[in-house]
C-alpha cells in the first residue's frame, strides 16, 4: 500500500515546475551577474528604488516589499552601499527611520540590469509560450499567489 497524496500527473506537473524553476533561476542569475556583476538580490533592491517615486524607499516598506528579515537586507545594503549602488538616509519625516536611495552609478546599473534582464525573459520564457500559455501562465502564478496571500489558508 502506498502513501502516495499526490496524483501521479500531479507529481509529474510538480516535479516539472521544480526543474524549470530551479533551471530558470540559475540561467536567468547567471546571465545577470556575467553582464552586470549584480546578484539578484543586488537587483531587486535596486529595481525597487528606481521604480519607487523619488526612486527612495524607507527601509522597512523595502524590506516588506522583497518579504526578506530585517538582518538579510541590512547586510545586503551595506555591501551594496560599499560599492556605491545606495546610499542610507535619515527619513526627513522621522528621524527613527531610514530612506534607502539608489545613486547615479546605481540607477545606470539597475536601467542596464533590467533591461538585460527582460530580454533575458523574453528569450527563454516568452519566446518559448504560445501567447495562449503565456496567458495561462499568469492565471496559474495569480491563483498560487491568491492561495498563499489567504490568512484562512495559512
Amino acid at each position: 500500500m502506498t502513501n502516495q497524496i499526490l496524483s501521479p500527473s500531479q507529481e509529474a506537473a510538480w516535479s516539472s515546475y521544480q526543474r524549470m524553476r530551479v533551471r530558470l533561476a540559475e540561467r536567468l542569475n547567471r546571465e545577470l551577474a556575467r553582464d552586470t556583476g549584480l546578484s539578484e538580490a543586488d537587483f531587486e533592491i535596486l529595481v525597487a528604488l528606481i521604480e519607487a517615486p523619488d526612486e527612495t524607499v524607507r527601509a522597512l516598506a523595502l524590506r516588506c516589499g522583497l518579504e526578506w528579515e530585517k538582518s538579510r537586507l541590512s547586510h545586503q545594503l551595506r555591501r551594496m552601499e560599499k560599492r556605491g549602488l545606495v546610499r542610507r538616509e535619515v527619513c526627513p519625516e522621522d528621524n527613527r527611520s531610514t530612506v534607502i536611495r539608489v545613486t547615479e552609478s546605481g540607477r545606470r546599473l539597475a536601467e542596464d540590469a533590467k533591461r538585460q534582464h527582460e530580454q533575458a525573459v523574453l528569450a527563454v520564457v516568452c519566446d518559448a509560450l504560445t501567447p495562449e500559455q503565456l496567458h495561462a501562465l499568469g492565471c496559474i502564478a495569480d491563483a498560487v499567489l491568491a492561495r498563499l496571500d489567504d490568512p484562512a489558508r495559512s
